[in-house]
């Protein structure tokens, strides 16, 4: 036989082989690697890929479950529950073997939405106490680090890595600090998931063929969606080959100087991918990790729906988000969200947003932290994480964990009574009684009929606020803290500021 056909039928040999191993291996999604977190007390299930009909068997610690890859190549088995502990390794037999080492058991929680979700512990508050502190081996985070698609992706991309003084800076703040508040409390590992990108809008998150069924949502596609899924618009594209054209002058000039490059400027393409269109980010972040069983969510976003054109919808988007994907995952898990807090904003709806937010809460087992007073005036990305994370573990530790708190929540508006001149709010969580964190209380307004607003006097009376102005003798309506920057100052005994509300539907 001539050489040079033995050497293709080696070839040929190798290739077959390859492609057997290659269809037989154990494929799993990027969340199932080494120090993974497990959560505990719940059914949990494993899956991946295998070539069909495949037989799998997964074991960790005293299970043993087993599993046929279906026509598909996809395989799964659901584990017993199992208490939380420290690490173990699971292993997963096909016509290989796939071995996970250092897996523990606890509590996860998956947090998402855009850049201040994102925001890390290094840029936050007192990083360098922060990080000496960060000897915590058993909190671990998972950064999907996946991208936008059209379709919904199956493995993604990232790893977990286990919190250090090394690796703590990289962590999301929010969920780093909420994370260490449940560690600390619950003596349990926590298990940390991130999926965020920065300035991304609510609709890339949710699954495209929901918001469009959804009849809510028929006149904000009719509004948005073609600025949003159009092409960069000339002058847009124009803009930035002359911005990239200088910038290239000008970083040539710092090289030959030794000096620091300047920032590039961004290419409209990329930051349209990035963002991704309807469901994009659903598609690419979070489909694929459904469904890794998680005790609740963390949502951080609304910055980029605040524009007054985008606002009025998000009291659609948020319920829609929070419910889609529950029924994914297949139980009504806990979801909370952080509150935007205090920026100035100018030309933003912050106030429409965040009153979206507050009425999200009518759905059950959600929670709210509120920020109103620990925003910064000209920087979105507010560096005080440390109390965003504290805020939401306490709603977490009193309601999902049923551990004892100072307060869950804030102060949040019951209902207006009128009585002559004045207008008389209740609240619920005004645990220790209803307080102005500074002198008398400050913030509200009161309209009447003409719905002119006038500054209030307001006082506080048990668990009641009192609202009254001068010059409105005939009042219907108040409203509090109502401005993308507020000055306001009502809290609870527990010191947590009450939320932004109206009790109109006024657009004046």
């Amino acid at each position: 036989m001539p050489s040079s056909l033995v050497r293709f039928c080696l070839f040929m040999v190798f290739l077959l082989a390859s492609k057997k191993a290659v269809l037989g291996g154990i494929t799993m999604p990027a969340i199932f690697s080494d120090h993974m977190v497990l959560q505990c007390n719940m059914e949990t299930p494993v899956w991946g890929w295998a070539e069909p009909g495949e037989a799998v068997t997964v074991s960790i610690d005293q299970q043993s479950k087993q599993a046929t890859a279906n026509a598909d190549g996809k395989w799964m088995v659901r584990l017993e529950p199992m208490a939380s502990g420290a690490s173990t390794a699971l292993t997963i037999r096909g016509t290989n073997e796939v071995v996970i080492h250092d897996v523990v058991v606890g509590e996860v929680w998956l947090g998402s939405g855009q850049s201040n979700m994102a925001m890390t512990v290094k840029a936050s508050n007192n990083f360098n106490q922060e990080q000496s502190d960060a000897d915590l081996p058993m909190i671990r985070m998972f950064k999907e680090e996946s991208a936008a698609s059209n379709e919904e992706q199956k493995i993604g991309k990232g790893k977990w890595l286990v919190c250090t003084p090394d690796s703590v800076g990289g962590f999301s703040a929010t969920l780093f600090f909420f994370g260490r508040e449940i560690h600390k409390s619950l003596k349990a590992p926590v298990g940390l998931i991130n999926s965020s990108v920065g300035g991304t809008p609510i609709e890339s998150w949710i699954a495209a063929d929901v918001q469009r069924n959804s009849k809510l949502l028929q006149p904000f596609f009719e509004e948005q969606s073609p600025a949003a899924n159009a092409p960069p618009i000339e002058s847009e594209t124009k803009k930035y080959e002359q911005d990239l054209a200088k910038w290239a002058e000008a970083a040539k000039k710092a090289r030959a100087e030794n000096q620091k490059l300047p920032r590039k400027p961004t290419d409209p393409k990329e930051v349209r991918n990035r963002k991704g269109n309807v469901g994009g980010l659903f598609n690419g972040k979070i489909a694929l990790l459904i469904p890794y069983t998680i005790r609740g969510a963390l949502w951080y976003q609304g910055e980029a729906n605040s524009f007054p054109a985008k606002a009025p919808f998000y009291e659609h988007q948020l319920p829609l988000l929070i419910q889609d994907w529950r029924s994914r995952w297949g139980y009504d898990f806990p979801f909370a969200w952080a509150q935007l807090p205090n920026f100035e904003g100018e030309g933003r709806d912050w106030p429409t947003i965040r009153e979206a937010m507050l009425k999200s809460l009518s759905i059950p087992k959600t929670g709210m932290g509120i920020n109103i007073d620990i925003g910064d005036k000209k920087d979105i990305h507010p560096k005080n994480k440390q109390e965003v994370g504290r805020r939401l573990s306490l709603w977490a530790l009193g309601t999902v964990y049923g551990q004892s708190v100072a307060a869950t929540s804030g102060p949040l508006p019951l209902e207006q009574k009128i009585r002559g001149n004045k207008v008389v709010v209740s609240f619920q969580h005004a645990n220790g009684g209803l307080v102005a964190s500074d002198g008398t209380v400050k913030g509200f307004l009161i309209a009447g009929e003409n719905m002119e607003w006038k500054s209030a006097n307001a006082r506080i009376e048990g668990n009641t606020v009192i609202v009254s102005s001068p010059e409105v003798t005939n009042p219907i309506a108040v409203r509090y803290a109502w401005e993308n920057f507020p000055d306001c100052n009502l809290c609870n005994g527990a010191g947590l500021p009450a939320s932004p509300f109206r009790t109109d539907k006024s657009n004046k």
